[in-house]
């Protein structure tokens, strides 16, 4: 497979970091490849790539998996990403739980934990963080082995005119959230909202695999909005693009916020009016499947604000497809990928589509929790020019 990562100008030009991370991209991609391969995908020099798996080799990045017969000359040396030697952590704060997964930057997830919280004020969930080393020990991941975590939690980041609403993390908006929290943890952190690291998830393991632009509506606390354009996520000045879910639409009676119709947290409100307790995402399948009248009603409303959001990102973003994704059942995002009406007038609307417009998401309940580690393992594995000048 041709790479397109490559950098304009000479090798020489380019940085040893970057050089690396177009080795390790590849070998991710792949599983393995020899040193030709790479050369060709990447544009290095064989010399070059020869260089640098011999420097991943002591390193304990990569490791010999074989050799592969050529058309001429002695087989080739296959080389692959060295499992067990490098992991990344993803932690999602919930406003009632810890999620956290653990991922082998070799490939498999190795363990997930979810730690239940009284509340998700920092005074509750920093000891929570700083024990998931000792949790991850006891389940088989060398801390040590580490190289870094995402932390993901419902925006906005900082102080801004939507801090303290129902769906941000209390108490969160006046702490410096990464420093504490990379201290708790004792390795690097990348700081994200879920909304995000959901997209990312879906593009690397869900729903939006192939997809370079498309939109991610994320059912977390409340409703966020990941975009991604050009394989990138688009987090804006401060980090809070896609707060979607403080838009308004209209509905009967009048005009509210989004989310305050379509979220995890009005379902579960709409529920409680009528007498119903359901707190778990398996709590909201069983009621799905009984379909009580306050999940019907929910459901209607919820339909008509998404056929509205759907109509503002197609012609604000103009992406290949949106995917509806998060903590809520499967059955349940299926049908309101189903019963949405999408609007004819929409740049989106067009003759030559190859893929649909909206989709279903595929990463799970824990969306968010993989994405925060896939996107520490995009961060080691990917060509970046930070040693460049």
């Amino acid at each position: 497979m041709a790479s397109h990562l490559s950098p304009p100008g000479s090798n020489a030009e380019r940085s040893r970091t970057y050089n690396r991370g177009l080795v390790l991209g590849h070998l991710h991609r792949e599983g393995e490849a020899g040193r030709a391969e790479i050369a060709r995908a990447s544009g290095l020099s064989i010399q070059a790539v020869s260089n640098i798996i011999a420097d991943l080799l002591d390193e304990g990045w990569v490791a010999e998996t074989g050799k592969r017969a050529g058309q001429r000359g002695l087989p080739a040396v296959t080389y692959a990403i060295r499992c067990g030697a490098h992991t990344a952590l993803g932690v999602e704060i919930r406003p009632d739980a810890v999620l956290a997964a653990w991922i082998d930057l070799g490939g498999p997830v190795l363990h997930k934990e979810r730690i239940a919280l009284p509340s998700a004020r920092p005074e509750d969930v920093l000891p929570v963080i700083a024990g998931l080393p000792s949790l991850g020990e006891v389940a088989g991941v060398d801390h040590k082995t580490v190289i870094g975590a995402g932390v993901v939690m419902p925006g906005p980041v900082g102080q801004t005119g939507l801090s303290d609403r129902a769906t941000q993390l209390p108490g969160w908006g006046k702490i410096a959230a990464g420093p504490v929290l990379a201290d708790a943890l004792g390795v690097a952190i990348k700081l994200e909202n879920d909304a995000n690291s959901a997209a990312m998830a879906e593009r690397i393991l869900g729903a939006a695999q192939g997809y370079n632009t498309f939109a991610c509506l994320y059912f977390g606390t409340g409703l966020g909005l990941g975009i991604v354009d050009g394989g990138k996520v688009y987090e804006g000045t401060f980090g809070n693009a896609g707060e979607i879910g403080h838009i308004p639409v209209f509905s009967d009676g009048g005009r509210f916020p989004l989310e305050a119709l379509v979220s995890r947290v009005s379902l579960v409100r709409a529920l409680a009016s009528d007498g119903i307790r359901a707190t778990t995402v398996d709590d909201l399948a069983a009621q799905f499947e009984r379909r009580p009248k306050a999940l019907e009603a929910w459901l209607d409303t919820a339909v008509a604000g998404l056929g509205q959001a759907v109509h503002l990102l197609e012609n604000m973003l103009d992406p290949e497809t949106i995917v509806i994704t998060g903590a809520l059942p499967a059955t349940l995002l299926e049908e309101l990928v189903a019963r949405v009406e999408l609007p004819d007038l929409s740049v989106s609307n067009r003759a030559d589509r190859v893929g649909p417009r909206l989709v279903a998401g595929q990463a799970g309940r824990m969306a968010a929790t993989l994405g925060a580690a896939a996107l520490v393992v995009n961060s080691a594995l990917s060509p970046r020019l930070v040693d460049a000048q």
